[in-house]
């Protein structure tokens, strides 16, 4: 078994655009690591260089201690499962999986063995004989699987595997995967776009957006705690509602729009040299921290409410989506931030636009009673906001559930 270790890692291109920048990631020996990002942020590009697909421009890429750089990737005793399955059509499941055996000229009662195995874990038993296109997606991606576990390499590297299936495969091929490289205990670099697949499978997830790593955590941290506006726009479906707000430290308020509310216990501590000199500041609130305040047992006001125009409710049998208008400043983490450099139209990252009255999102109780077109008062959990400094992008304050979560673990 082996770690991996990425260290200073930067590629830049021949054309002089820079993929991957200053890069430091450890994958630690049996640890999943995802690398999620939107397309473009450089994680498939990492990806290929610890593969010895791409090289390095600068850096250092270990297998335990061993570093690789110029190693070729037979020689990086890693195996790589794509996104496309890449399987000979003419070749039946059995030689498929142990085709790198056969290269090795191994025995045949050895690779037969090595196979059987293989085949074993993944389910493949009764399909050993059939070819590719007898099988379904599901199918083809864990011939996929057992061709890379036959080699018993130091490290699992995986390109998007579940791109091609269905939703309803995906979901069931995510826990297969997990389930298999648990059971093997072998150290796995995992790259996604889609932030689901990494919060779900994931022992660790790295962020990445432009090159740049974001933020690198267990899932429930980068939900809980996001470092910057960017990891809190990213990570969450739907994804988090973030308005310009003042702080008024005198009132002990927030001010949010024409609304105020109560200034979170997160914020309390926070020194004022640590604020924006105007005071202004990024609030986000979880979709799930915004409740139907018609619904509220007790004083429905605590803490604060927000008054917003329903525009759009989703039905989903154990919540529902309330899709609201808020009279506040709007603000989205740039697309550019997420772009290549040659995208970002001169944006540095971390800058914000903002745009009037642009939807919120509320998950709210089934039994919620609200309709487009009505007023709704949402009471919102304040101590569970999030702020950020609108300039930098960078959070000002640890939520008050991340820190019951943290104590908890």
């Amino acid at each position: 078994m082996a770690t991996i270790g990425i260290e200073h890692v930067t590629k830049i291109y021949p054309n002089g655009s820079e993929a991957v920048s200053d890069l430091n990631l450890d994958v630690a020996d049996g640890e999943f690591m995802v690398l999620v990002g939107p397309s473009g942020c450089g994680k498939t590009t990492t990806l290929r260089m610890v593969a010895g697909l791409e090289d390095v421009t600068d850096g250092t890429i270990k297998v335990g201690e061993r570093v690789v750089n110029d190693l070729s990737p037979r020689e990086r005793d890693m195996a790589m499962v794509f996104q496309n399955y890449a399987l000979y059509p003419h070749m039946t499941v059995a030689d498929n999986i142990g085709f790198a055996l056969s290269l090795r000229k191994l025995a045949k009662e050895e690779i037969r063995t090595k196979v059987e195995d293989a085949a074993r874990i993944l389910g493949l038993t009764e399909h050993l004989r059939r070819k590719p296109g007898q099988l379904s997606g599901g199918q083809r991606q864990r011939v996929a699987m057992g061709r890379a576990i036959v080699r018993e390499p130091a490290v699992f590297l995986m390109d998007e595997p579940l791109s091609n299936l269905d939703a309803k495969l995906r979901v069931q091929m995510r826990a297969e995967i997990s389930r298999i490289q648990r059971r093997l205990g072998v150290a796995t670099l995992y790259v996604t776009h889609d932030q689901t697949e990494a919060m779900t499978m994931g022992d660790r997830v790295a962020v990445l957006s432009a090159g740049t790593l974001q933020q690198c955590d267990a899932p429930q941290v980068l939900y809980d705690a996001p470092s910057n506006l960017f990891v809190a726009a990213f990570i969450g479906s739907p994804a988090m509602n973030l308005y310009r707000a003042t702080v008024d430290r005198e009132g002990g308020v927030l001010r949010v729009g024409d609304q105020t509310l109560e200034l979170p216990r997160s914020m309390r501590n926070v020194s004022s040299s640590d604020l924006p000199a105007d005071n202004e500041v990024v609030v986000g609130l979880r979709p799930e921290d915004l409740s139907d305040a018609a619904l509220v047992d007790g004083d429905p006001g605590s803490g604060g409410q927000l008054v917003g125009t329903v525009e759009l409710v989703e039905a989903l049998g154990s919540e529902k989506l309330v899709h609201f208008r808020l009279e506040a400043e709007h603000v989205r983490a740039l697309e550019a931030i997420a772009s290549d450099a040659g995208e970002a139209e001169g944006l540095e990252a971390g800058e914000i636009s903002a745009a009037a009255n642009v939807n919120g999102v509320a998950r709210v109780e089934p039994t919620s009673r609200l309709r487009a077109g009505e007023q709704a008062r949402f009471a919102v959990a304040v101590d569970n906001l999030h702020l950020f400094d609108p300039a930098t992008g960078v959070a000002l304050a640890r939520p008050a559930l991340a820190e019951e979560r943290q104590v908890s673990r």
